[in-house]
């Protein structure tokens, strides 16, 4: 028997069940190109959650092996080296343990993300600590605190004082209507909304990734007589090593309605996700865009892109950060935040008009990320974007 499927980055696969799989182990994976070139590609497929629980490998027909990771999403992730398009390559999946790819460090409900002691990124759970004089209404948790570059050059910024909202990486929204009232889960300063921490599910590491699964809660602070959840969240961070110069990672975005009634979005110029870059890229000279359309900052706002890369000199070295929109998501490609003077990107769904997150229909974006040191590279960009939206194929007998 062989079963034929798409590899969608890393979510979304169906297989065989449980049972079916443990009856045909050792299984023979083959990975087909497709129209792509491909170099240094995450590859992923189903497999029981459970197989986490054990090391595996791939081995190919000249005896090469790779590491292969079962992860507690129900996946299995490897990285594809080289395969020129229209050519195929054959594996024999087997048990056995390889070297650890990517570490995590986690301190309460701070989780850090590691390759070869270097941090990729840092994930807050726990509301950070606030800057001497910021008002407590900004203080909150629940966001990637900073990103780096493969050389440690840190991308992000964290409670900026001209944006004192601001974080790294998070998923607000701005302009919202819910029971009549309008809570603003991004701004809050204004003090009608936040967006609170609630759990980290849990954590894995491995030779290939490493993840976590955290919970988060939209909380409506007009509301009578007490605040009200409008919206349940749930991130799945997934941080991956391919053996190139850069570092790469995904944030599935899940959220449903906490309760009967729906949150309404209107028409907005931002919100949704948001990226804010190093504070050394402040100032309308400082930072550098470039969205898949070929527009900067002169050009690109509220414009739709596959891809954008925001970077600029940190410490006197150029360096990068791309966000990489799925083509799944919701009115995909979706709308560009460019902001003109501050190093801040974002994906605003809502600027394109109306819609609503309503019961029993969850919304979900996927965003990758990549983290480089130098000036974007868009042929690599498009490559990248390529490998996340058109994957390769991938048949298990």
């Amino acid at each position: 028997m062989s079963t034929v499927i798409r590899s969608l980055g890393v979510l979304g696969l169906t297989i065989c069940t449980g049972a079916a799989w443990a009856a045909e182990v050792p299984q023979q994976i083959t990975v087909s190109a497709g129209k792509h070139n491909r170099r240094q590609t995450v590859v992923s497929f189903a497999m029981p959650a459970e197989a986490a629980k054990t090391s595996w490998r791939l081995r190919d027909e000249a005896g090469n092996v790779l590491p292969l990771q079962a992860t507690p999403r129900g996946q299995a992730l490897f990285v594809l080296e080289n395969l020129p398009a229209g050519q195929s390559r054959t594996y024999r999946l087997e048990q056995g343990q390889t070297p650890q790819g990517i570490t995590t460090q986690r301190e309460g409900n701070v989780v850090r993300f590691l390759i070869d002691g270097r941090t990729v990124l840092v994930y807050q759970g726990d509301k950070s600590a606030l800057p001497p004089g910021y008002e407590p209404q900004f203080q909150r948790g629940g966001y990637i605190q900073s990103v780096y570059s493969p050389a440690g050059r840190l991308l992000t910024d964290d409670y900026p004082p001209n944006h004192k909202h601001h974080h790294a990486i998070w998923s607000p929204w701005t302009k919202t209507v819910f029971e009549g009232r309008h809570p603003d889960f991004w701004n809050m300063g204004a003090k009608t909304g936040t967006v609170e921490f609630v759990a980290i599910d849990d954590v894995w590491s491995g030779p290939v990734a490493a993840g976590l699964r955290a919970r988060h809660r939209f909380v409506d602070l007009t509301a009578l007589p007490e605040p009200k959840a409008a919206l349940n969240e749930t991130w799945d961070i997934t941080v991956f090593r391919p053996a190139a110069a850069y570092h790469q990672f995904d944030l599935d975005i899940h959220q449903t309605c906490a309760s009967e009634s729906p949150l309404v979005l209107p028409r907005y110029h931002y919100g949704g996700l948001g990226v804010r870059g190093n504070r050394q890229w402040d100032g309308k000279a400082n930072a550098v865009f470039l969205t898949s359309e070929g527009k900067d900052r002169s050009n690109g706002n509220e414009t739709r892109a596959r891809w954008c890369y925001m970077g600029g000199k940190v410490d006197g070295n150029m360096a990068g950060l791309a966000v990489l929109c799925h083509p799944s998501n919701f009115r995909a490609p979706q709308p560009l935040r460019i902001h003109p003077t501050e190093p801040f990107v974002g994906c605003a769904p809502e600027q394109l008009g109306d819609f609503a997150i309503e019961p029993g229909k969850p919304y979900i974006a996927k965003y990758r990320f990549i983290a480089v040191d130098g000036p974007a590279d868009r042929d690599e960009l498009e490559r990248l974007w390529t490998d996340y939206a058109d994957p390769p194929t991938v048949v298990l007998k």
